[in-house]
């Protein structure tokens, strides 16, 4: 046990037992995020081949889809299944869907794709909810948002270790192999949370429904008929009628149309909602809303970010002693400049295509030597070992696992003076430093005289991934405890999926983004409309803190 606050209380076993078994789904989750827009798009080691745009539009709507249904699951596990069950129907849709994504065809590719967007559903809500539940104690209240950084510190091992999995897997075999280690890191933690349900069966307190709440078929009705509905509108409507679409593909269109029925379910609950209960769910939805522009920020680690390290970064090792050991271990891919079918690119490396708008073919080097100066290619008939680009990804966790112990010191240390940062205020923060994060690539493009014929340090993404990953442990672990500390007791599972919903959005966003990618000749200007976002978000939170941190007092006792 670890004490952390004067006094008796303690975490309770519970909380490492939910990390642990988080931590392996999260293994799971991260490594196929690393990999999916590079396997998409991989035409020369098994790949699918397909352009980037098309695959920054699959993964950036798979990285959206696998939160929408969070809110649903959650409902579900409120009512009827409780969270021990829903995690573990969760769990094996997920390791069903990764193991799935071993075979080959596409049909069995999106197959598996909506098996884990299924199971996560499950899964990701309710394990949340367990530990707050368990947190509701009188006595363990004060610890809440410090377990909820010690959780989600936690389950940031398993998504530092994965990317390296990955790498080698794939380096070594094939694609296929590093899905499957996704699907078995999937089994160990239901096993792990199978092992231990004693320590958490306290936990699994279901919820009575009260009159103004709406029944599962209600919702069917009121939600998913019509955002079905909606979804096909959107998939054929736009370029049946108007001969083009509004978001750049019948699937981005598509989506977009079916989240317009169920964000208006959740402003149903706050318009049915009673006095007691509105307040607080106001305060939930308003900060939803600016945590979108947050989530669509981070999530460009899994789109922009990966094009970004994939085409544009130096991934060459300059320590000896780190290439060595990072070749010993299967982690370096070797490139080379022999001629092979390539894609034919322009001078801002966008795809040439012809009349009928196919990609043309040459011969040419690994198209990593697109924008290396040729006195930097390695001597003819030798080829160049760098590091796999998902490698980079890693960055992110290794900051959450090595700085979340500093900020919760720093974070205890004001506490004890009486000037921590209220929980809306730590929102804030967040998206004042996302805004940031975006600023360090703005200057990341300045670094050269230009990136279409020049690689960048990878120090920049290093920048960038410390602010947005110090962004991230202010915001993340914070909304998993204002939804505990501000919905009524029997919705909490409900907008917990709620808060991951902002994720789905901003994920979206991301990938529409990055869809547009070679849009942006001129990249700064990519960047500078993601640092005005995050700022804009800075200010939207800070504009409304007072009634903000009055509505968490409220209900809480303390801000």
């Amino acid at each position: 046990m670890i004490q952390t606050t004067p006094g008796k209380a303690k975490h309770p076993k519970a909380l490492y037992i939910l990390a642990m078994t988080e931590m392996w789904e999260r293994f799971a989750y991260y490594l196929l995020a690393g990999i999916l827009l590079l396997y998409l798009k991989d035409n020369q080691t098994g790949g699918k081949g397909l352009t980037e745009k098309d695959a920054a539009d699959i993964t950036g709507t798979f990285l959206a889809l696998i939160w929408l249904p969070l809110f649903i699951g959650g409902m579900i596990a409120d009512r009827y299944f409780g969270y021990i069950k829903s995690i573990f129907i969760g769990g094996s849709l997920l390791a069903a869907g990764y193991l799935g994504l071993i075979l080959p065809g596409n049909t069995s590719m999106y197959i598996s794709l909506g098996l884990i967007i299924c199971g996560n559903g499950f899964f990701k809500p309710n394990i949340s909810t367990l530990l707050g539940n368990i947190y509701n104690k009188a006595e363990l209240k004060p610890l809440k948002d410090t377990a909820y950084n010690i959780f989600y510190m936690g389950i940031n091992v398993g998504a530092l270790l994965c990317n390296f999995a990955a790498a080698y897997l794939r380096n070594k075999y094939s694609w296929g192999w590093a899905f499957g280690a996704a699907g078995i890191g999937m089994i160990i933690g239901l096993i792990v949370f199978g092992a231990n349900l004693k320590h958490i069966r306290e936990g699994n307190v279901r919820k009575p429904a009260q009159k103004e709440d709406m029944g599962l078929g209600s919702i069917a009705g009121y939600v998913f008929v019509p955002a079905i509905i909606a979804a096909i509108v959107g998939f054929y409507v736009p370029g049946a009628v108007f001969h083009h679409t509004f978001m750049g593909s019948p699937s981005s269109d598509a989506f977009v149309f079916a989240c317009i029925p169920i964000i208006g379910f959740f402003i149903s609950i706050w318009v049915k909602a009673n006095k007691e209960d509105k307040r607080g769910i106001g305060a939930l939805l308003y900060i939803f809303a600016v945590s979108i522009i947050f989530w669509a920020l981070y999530y460009q680690i899994f789109t922009g970010y990966t094009l970004w390290t994939d085409r544009y970064t130096n991934r060459t090792i300059n320590s000896p002693v780190l290439r060595q050991g990072a070749d010993f271990m299967g982690l370096l891919q070797e490139v080379n400049t022999e001629p092979r079918k390539v894609d034919s690119v322009n001078a801002q490396l966008m795809p040439v295509v012809d009349a009928g708008g196919h990609i043309i073919q040459t011969m040419g080097p690994d198209p990593y030597f697109q924008n290396l100066p040729k006195e930097k290619w390695p001597p003819e008939g030798h080829g160049l070992k760098v590091a796999n680009p998902e490698l980079y990804t890693s960055i992110v966790p290794f900051f959450i696992v090595s700085l979340t112990p500093l900020l919760v010191a720093l974070l205890s240390w004001l506490r004890k003076r009486k000037r921590e940062p209220t929980t809306p205020a730590k929102f804030g923060i967040a998206l004042f430093l996302s805004g940031i994060s975006s600023l360090v690539m703005f200057f990341a493009v300045l670094s050269v005289s230009s990136i279409y014929h020049d690689k960048v340090s990878p120090n920049w993404l290093w920048g960038t991934y410390f602010v947005i990953c110090t962004a991230e442990i202010f915001l993340s672990p914070m909304g998993l405890s204002m939804v505990s500390k501000l919905a009524p007791p029997r919705l909490t599972s409900l907008l917990m999926g709620g808060f991951f919903l902002t994720m789905s959005l901003g994920s979206k966003i991301a990938g529409l983004m990055t869809s547009s990618w070679d849009q942006f000749p001129d990249k700064k200007v990519y960047f500078l409309i993601y640092f005005v976002a995050g700022i804009l978000g800075s200010v939207l939170l800070f504009s409304r803190i007072r009634t903000l941190n009055a509505t968490v007092r409220d209900k809480t006792g303390e801000a």
